[in-house]
């Protein structure tokens, strides 16, 4: 589960994989859309106590051949001991898996960027044994995104321009195109579009930019379990009750729909952030979402869903055990 910018600049390229070709596109090297990726093991430790752990190590198969390997980290500062450390991934994950290997440096400001392009060296008397250089994307080549349409057609590079551009003065302008592109692919893909803002709103937490981010949303888009005046409006306009309600908004649909429509609507959003950070739910605890009938207790389990780690963190300050009944949250 994303927990942070510097977990969401790596992250994103193993649950968003359509983001490698025009980020490399960006970077100048060349890499077929088609290509399969697969995450790897990030554990490249050979004896403890000794532990090295890249961000994420990705398999990418060109539909041209030539598969390699791509190990990516997340860089919020200068860091000397990366000089090592980033030398004994490349040359580990080489030697484990017999692939090429490269790294992706992700950073946030310009002067970070700067420092991890390298190169690193090793070697002694004037002699040089090995040297990493390192793929860096950063503020000064990732694509400021500000127009709408743009977003729209790359939605995870948009994603990692609000990432990579989080500290800019353009930040606001990068946001507002952002949200405008997801809410309008709200009605056609609804699963992508809660997906991407929820990983931006965790990505960004409680920084300046995710601060800037509740504020626009709050005004331009409706995402369902954030108590905006547009998910008033999403949630009060389910049309004549439960089945009919689900699929349609106030907009198209009638003041008075049922309150059994607005809590299994709930209650669905909550399991499925779940599912989608990889939370295990247990039967009784899913039981336990989907008999409650109280809102406010609905809305507070949403907004722990969207950090929880483990099912039982819903419930952390609950006095109601996981066999609560209906009604009692």
């Amino acid at each position: 589960m994303v927990t942070s910018a510097h977990e969401g600049l790596h992250r994103i390229f193993q649950e968003r994989p359509e983001i490698l070709a025009p980020v490399f596109g960006v970077l100048g090297v060349p890499l077929s859309a088609k290509a399969t990726v697969d995450a790897v093991t990030t554990d490249v430790t050979e004896a403890r106590p000794l532990e090295r752990r890249v961000d994420t190590v990705l398999r990418v198969g060109p539909s041209d051949g030539g598969d390699f390997l791509l190990a990516i980290e997340s860089q919020s500062g200068k860091d000397e001991e990366k000089a090592s450390s980033w030398a004994y991934h490349v040359a580990y994950l080489r030697a484990k898996f017999r692939l090429p290997v490269l790294l992706l440096v992700v950073c946030q400001d310009p002067a970070t960027a700067k420092w991890a392009s390298g190169p690193f060296d090793c070697g002694a008397r004037g002699w040089t044994a090995q040297r990493t250089y390192p793929l860096v994307a950063g503020p000064d080549n990732l694509p400021k995104i500000t127009d709408m349409r743009t977003a729209a057609k790359n939605l995870a590079l948009a994603v990692l321009s609000a990432l990579a551009h989080a500290r800019s003065a353009d930040c606001e302008a990068i946001l507002r195109a952002l949200t405008a592109a997801l809410e309008e692919i709200r009605d056609t893909d609804p699963e992508t579009a809660d997906y991407f803002i929820d990983f931006l709103e965790i990505s960004l937490g409680n920084t300046p930019a995710g601060q800037k981010l509740k504020e626009i949303m709050s005004f331009v888009s409706y995402f369902p379990g954030r108590g905006t005046v547009r998910e008033t409006a999403y949630l009060e306009g389910k049309a004549e009750g439960k089945a009919e309600g689900k699929a349609e908004g106030r907009a198209e649909g009638k003041a008075e729909g049922k309150v059994e429509g607005k809590v299994e609507d709930r209650a669905s959003l909550i399991l499925r952030v779940l599912e989608k950070h990889g939370v295990p739910v247990p039967e009784e605890t899913r039981e336990r979402i989907t008999s409650c009938t109280d809102l406010d207790t609905l809305a507070l389990w949403f907004d722990r869903s969207l950090t929880a780690t483990a099912a039982g963190d819903l419930f952390a300050e609950d006095p109601e055990g996981p066999g609560a009944g209906p009604g009692q949250g």
